[in-house]
């Protein structure tokens, strides 16, 4: 029987308070505060509504490290502009690294296409983080100093990272899959000392040499870069860079440098399609106790875990990913083809890495679904307990597949958020049942509504995704940006004093909640209003449809405009009459008869960012005649050619003349 939306999924289990991270701070929170919570929605009203009690609950209850305790929760409350835990002194990577964890169990599973397993206890990472350190300040690098990653997802990179987090450094990173002008455009405004870099990668059963960019980034960087970081990995080593080896050859002490909770930990950056990507600063404490609060409640994450996300360093995802060590658990890290040899890679890792929870993207699982894998039949998945998904938004047969294929018994936490506040905004929860094709709620401590253009909040109809209260993983500033003018523009533009996200989302009476796309790529037409993403549940459940993009050109003098659906076809498939009435046909019963595509057109392959992406808004401006070079930084694009189809499509409607 098909699942539609908003079909009941999976209800949390009578015994749920006694074995979940959520349910041991429930009880804390009635045996240590005399507070007591019927349900979530209960207690996310108490979250956002009283944000001295709550964040300093989870400060608490998660044993915050500190030398010097904040002299309160807020100082200011303004947004932007909000003061969090002010007076406090503590460093991020202290709270992972100085807990007292035993030396012996596992930390970090590194899996990689390039190389052998490199695995890493905790005794190791402790030891591997001081030598770094050590390396580090031998070149001269201390608090303040910017520190970057041209690097993989690989256990070394965890290591740099909290190295330089220990001593007060600012880090940034991106994958080596990154062209030289992305790299750069995003280093570049940092003015880093220090570079580490990979000399190549395999990606598959590719060998992609990097050496020549490497060189150019370097060069790009400007004479501020003082050193270069070699990590040899597939083979491959730079040249005139200090070794990795050398860097961590020596013992040092693993001490952390006390910092302000707004001082910089890391740099994460938008994606750059056009002008420089936004450089978005995310301050020690803010970044901690947030991940504090979605690593232990939202995820569950505990001494025992085994997190597996794959992700690149270029997406906040790894971010969380090492975030996902805080509560004494380990993680996987992921280097490589997540479709090679087959789909069924990261399942096989799953497996042979014994991982509790597991991060997938919905275009992951709707191709595992689609190719007619089965990861519960063909592996041995016993140990996952909670799958989470994002990164886009899921149809219901994508939740259903799911709980076919792993069992009623795991926990599917569907989730949005974004690299702005590297976090969550609405999520599932252990305490919410979890509804086919929706989010269950909204995340403690989010105050997050759908708004209209008059900033009225709504209920069951589409409207802006905003944030009316603060939170601590809010940005603490763009880099260069001193007087906080771009920062302002870009969230509170819209609605004085309040964060717009830039997304669609419709919540239910019942407080869960869909995800719709961008709301920069709207479709409007007639006054019926669609996200891009509700069109994409629809297209891509037709099996001959492997992926799609949709734009919406509107017709200045008022008219309906024209709807241009683009999609890339399964090999040995055909776009013929057929196809194109079977999507009308779908997208009419479905969605509305507006949204029927006045045109639909095979393209090879849809372009993406390097983070994943849809390029849906610098397609529409090359259709409105944008020439391609200012609208999208090829270097910013996963596959650079991807959107030349679409300049010679929109060359091809060009009158002549």
């Amino acid at each position: 029987m098909p699942v539609g939306e908003g079909d009941l999924l999976w209800t949390p289990p009578g015994d749920i308070r006694e074995h979940t991270q959520v349910g041991r701070y429930l009880a804390w929170l009635e045996s240590e505060r005399g507070l007591t919570f019927a349900d979530h929605e209960a207690l996310w009203t108490w979250s956002i509504t009283d944000l001295d009690a709550f964040w300093s609950s989870i400060w608490e209850f998660f044993d915050v490290r500190a030398s010097v305790q904040p002299e309160r929760v807020l100082g200011r409350r303004t947004m932007p502009g909000a003061q969090w835990f002010p007076g406090a002194r503590l460093n991020y990577a202290e709270n992972l690294l100085d807990r007292g964890r035993p030396s012996g169990d596992p930390a970090i599973f590194g899996r990689s296409q390039s190389r052998d397993a490199v695995d890493l206890t905790w005794g190791d990472l402790l030891d591997q983080v001081a030598r770094a350190r050590a390396g580090l300040q031998r070149l001269g690098v201390g608090r303040g100093d910017r520190v970057v990653a041209y690097l993989p997802n690989i256990p070394e990179t965890v290591v740099a990272m909290l190295a330089c987090a220990s001593l007060g450094a600012v880090w940034a990173s991106c994958s080596p899959e990154f062209g030289v002008r992305s790299a750069v455009d995003r280093f570049g405004q940092l003015e880093p000392k220090v570079l580490l870099a990979v000399g190549a990668y395999m990606y598959g059963d590719r060998l992609i040499v990097r050496r020549d960019e490497v060189a150019e980034i370097r060069a790009g960087l400007g004479p501020g870069l003082e050193h270069v970081v070699d990590i040899a990995y597939a083979g491959e080593r730079l040249a005139d860079a200090v070794a990795w080896e050398d860097l961590v050859a020596n013992p040092g002490p693993l001490e952390f440098e006390q910092l302000p909770p707004d001082h910089p930990v890391f740099v994460l950056f938008s994606s750059g399609t056009t002008g420089l990507p936004k450089a978005i600063v995310h301050g020690h404490g803010g970044i901690l106790v947030e991940h504090y609060k979605t690593m232990g409640l939202n995820w569950d994450l505990r001494p025992g875990s085994r997190l597996m996300w794959f992700s690149t360093t270029g997406w906040m995802m790894w971010n969380a990913l090492v975030s996902g060590l805080l509560t004494g658990g380990a993680i996987v890290t992921i280097d490589g083809n997540p479709g090679h040899p087959d789909l069924g890679w990261q399942w096989r890792l799953a497996e042979e890495t014994g991982a509790t929870h597991m991060g997938v993207s919905p275009a992951f699982v709707t191709g595992c679904r689609k190719a007619g894998i089965e990861p519960g039949r063909e592996y041995d998945l016993r140990a996952i307990e909670q799958v989470a998904a994002a990164g886009s938004p899921m149809p219901p047969e994508g939740f259903a597949w799911v709980y076919e294929q792993l069992g009623s018994h795991v926990f599917l936490n569907v989730g949005s958020g974004g690299t702005d506040i590297c976090s969550g905004i609405v999520g599932n929860s252990e305490l919410l049942p979890v509804w086919a094709g929706e989010i269950s709620g909204r995340m403690l401590g989010v105050a997050a509504y759908a708004f209209d253009e008059e900033a009225r909040e709504i209920v069951g109809e589409v409207g802006e995704l905003v944030i009316t209260q603060p939170m601590p993983s809010m940005p603490v500033a763009f880099w260069n940006d001193p007087d906080g003018s771009r920062l302002s523009a870009a969230y509170f533009e819209h609605y004085p004093g309040i964060w717009r996200h830039g997304d669609w989302i419709t919540f239910t009476e019942r407080g869960s909640c869909v995800i719709s796309g961008r709301s920069d790529a709207t479709l409007n037409r007639g006054g019926v209003r669609l996200g891009t993403g509700e069109i994409y549940a629809v297209i891509e459940e037709i099996d001959e449809i492997l992926d799609s993009l949709i734009v919406h050109l509107e017709d200045p003098g008022g008219g309906a405009g024209e709807l241009l659906l683009f999609v890339v076809l399964r090999d040995g498939r055909e776009l013929d009459d057929d196809l194109r009435r079977g999507i009308a046909r779908s997208v009419r019963a479905a969605l509305s008869p507006r949204h029927v595509p006045d045109s639909v057109i095979a393209v090879s392959a849809v372009p993406r960012t390097l983070t994943g992406k849809k390029l849906e808004v610098p397609v529409k401006r090359i259709l409105q005649g944008a020439p391609r070079e200012q609208v999208a930084s090829r270097d910013a694009l996963a596959d650079p050619t991807a959107l030349d189809a679409f300049v010679d499509y929109a060359g091809s409607r060009a009158p002549a003349g």
